[in-house]
């Protein structure tokens, strides 16, 4: 019985992981939109390059704000507040839009805070920071299951020091991809 079990579930394994897409006869889109299929002509593609060649990739028509936006992961608050500033909301749009792209991304938001207050409670205001981030990506789409929102308080400082430039530096939720 054991043996016609396992192999029934080895089948029904197999075929939940086929799939119907071809992948070979799928046209590709270069970004100058001409649509470019396989086997188009004899020596080169439709673009000009040659087959078994790699086309050159032009970084300035990409949109280099978006890329400066994502190399941005720290988003910063102000005194005794979890309120996502409006500066940051791009940086935050920029975040969302990548993990939407591939489902299987996980990301992780690090609540601080500077070093007033006591370790509770600043805990809990580092926490109530990473969800407000966590709550923003999840108003532009990112699945929840994405998303982890963590608080580390006072503990991890980004910045030593007891200077008002130090302690704004140490108000902030830090993006983290694993």
């Amino acid at each position: 019985m054991k043996k016609v079990l396992i192999a029934v579930s080895l089948v029904a394994l197999l075929a939940a992981c086929s799939s119907p897409v071809k992948l070979d006869d799928v046209p590709v889109v270069d970004k100058s939109a001409t649509v470019v299929t396989p086997n188009a002509g004899a020596n080169t593609d439709g673009a000009g390059v040659a087959k078994g060649a790699v086309a050159p990739v032009d970084l300035s028509k990409n949109n280099n704000d978006s890329l400066m936006q994502l190399s941005s992961r720290v988003i910063y608050f102000d005194y005794d507040s979890f309120v996502i500033r409006q500066e940051f909301q791009t940086v935050i749009e920029s975040h969302a839009k990548f993990i939407k792209s591939d489902k299987n991304r996980k990301v992780v938001i690090e609540g601080h805070t500077d070093e007033r207050g006591g370790r509770e409670y600043n805990l809990a205001l580092g926490q109530k920071r990473a969800e407000a981030v966590r709550k923003a990506l999840s108003l532009l789409g990112v699945v929840e299951g994405q998303i982890e929102a963590v608080s580390f308080g006072k503990e991890k400082p980004a910045v030593l020091g007891s200077s008002d430039a130090a302690m704004e530096k140490n108000r902030r939720a830090e993006i983290s991809y694993r």
